[in-house]
């Protein structure tokens, strides 16, 4: 009788695969799946606005949510679909993402990043002070407490997973605060693009800078970007996803100092309570750095390469003439809506709407007001901060 296979994937097949390359095979059904989704989607949205005279008003992005959310929560998924639909959430997310970067400039990242800085702390520090006085005002524990501050504040489940270790949060604690965390990204990803648009008037800065701000996970924020970008049909560059995803990123990026930071004061007042546990696991804070991160800047400087050598009259990167760039460049934006709209597809498939059952008045109360503060931090700061971008 043949062994499982005890091996462990190596840093190459984990960061493209998430497996090992001989289980590739096992992708396929969750795979094709999503992508089952999108085209229908697409279908259905290109009918939907067709029949309402309206280009661009039914995004496929929102409706390959919502039939993965249907197909989720009324058929359910067979075991065989769930690592094809986990390979989508987590790898074609963030190759969608990295691809993204070809739609901005350099300067526009550096610019529009720059400014983000002192909207995400505003929303960061709101999320983490709401959610700790909420959580000893409630009596909550406080490691749940700890669980839902950094994934209010940064982004969702990643924080909460990479805080976890150093807090020794239970499995229930964590099954928790990530429920808590998507049911109010879920929400916030369905409305905030429509909500935005009123609160903003149309303006694609302050769109993205809010949606980038007060939604909790990167896919949702990605998610939200586009749908508004194909709900009101924006054309401008960049545009409104352009805009949350950059600002997304900044958050995320600033995991690196937020979890080792709550940590400690977890500690701290755990030793103050007389409840320390014997050992307190470190966490290095270069770790928590999202690699793609890392590629969207890379296709980014990409851009501004090519676009600098055609302004000067050569060719771009010193290898395509302009008509060749310029079919590059939107091959591969078009190519990263179609990957984020089949990792939003995952999404939905991800969706459970039992996990509402698994959550008790209170931590949800705080999950909500957290949400709610934080969300009102970044109309205030965007409002306020905003009028001084200029890309």
């Amino acid at each position: 009788m043949k062994e499982p296979n005890s091996r462990q994937p190596t840093f190459v097949e984990n960061l493209l695969l998430g497996c090992l390359a001989e289980d590739t095979p096992k992708l396929i059904p969750g795979v094709f799946l999503t992508i089952g989704l999108v085209v229908g989607a697409i279908i259905f949205a290109n009918w939907a606005n067709e029949a309402l005279a309206q280009k661009g008003l039914v995004s496929y992005i929102l409706i390959a949510i919502i039939f993965g959310m249907l197909v989720r929560n009324t058929v359910g998924l067979a075991t065989p679909f769930l690592p094809g639909i986990r390979f989508s959430l987590q790898k074609l997310l963030k190759l969608g993402i990295i691809l993204l970067g070809i739609r901005l400039s350099l300067t526009d990242v550096v610019v529009i990043g720059g400014w983000g800085i002192p909207i995400v702390i505003g929303c960061i520090l709101t999320g983490l002070l709401a959610t700790t006085y909420f959580t000893r005002l409630l009596k909550l524990p406080d490691r749940l407490g700890t669980l839902t501050a950094v994934g209010t504040s940064i982004c969702g489940a990643t924080a909460i997973v990479a805080m976890a270790p150093s807090i020794e949060a239970t499995d229930d604690e964590i099954a928790y605060s990530v429920a808590n965390i998507t049911i109010f990204g879920i929400i916030a990803m369905l409305t905030y693009p429509y909500l935005a648009n009123v609160i903003f008037g149309g303006d694609l800065i302050r769109v993205g800078l809010f949606i980038g701000t007060s939604i909790h996970e990167t896919a949702q924020v990605a998610g939200a970007g586009l749908i508004y970008d194909q709900s009101f049909s924006t054309t401008a560059d960049p545009g409104a996803a352009d805009v949350a995803v950059v600002t997304k990123l900044v958050r995320n990026a600033m995991m690196a100092a937020v979890v080792p930071g709550m940590a400690f004061l977890y500690a701290r007042r755990m030793v103050k309570l007389g409840r320390l546990a014997d050992q307190q696991k470190k966490v290095t804070a270069l770790r928590l750095v999202p690699v793609f991160i890392v590629g969207f800047l890379l296709m980014a400087t990409l851009r501004s390469i090519g676009d600098a050598g055609l302004e000067a009259g050569e060719l771009a990167a010193g290898i395509w003439k302009r008509e060749q760039w310029d079919s590059l460049v939107g091959g591969i934006e078009e190519w990263s809506g179609y990957i984020l709209a089949t990792a939003m597809a995952g999404v939905g498939l991800g969706t459970s709407f039992k996990i509402m059952k698994g959550l008790g008045v209170r931590p949800f109360a705080v999950g909500f007001v957290a949400a709610i503060m934080v969300g009102l931090t970044s109309i205030v700061l965007v409002f306020l901060l905003s009028p001084l971008i200029e890309l």
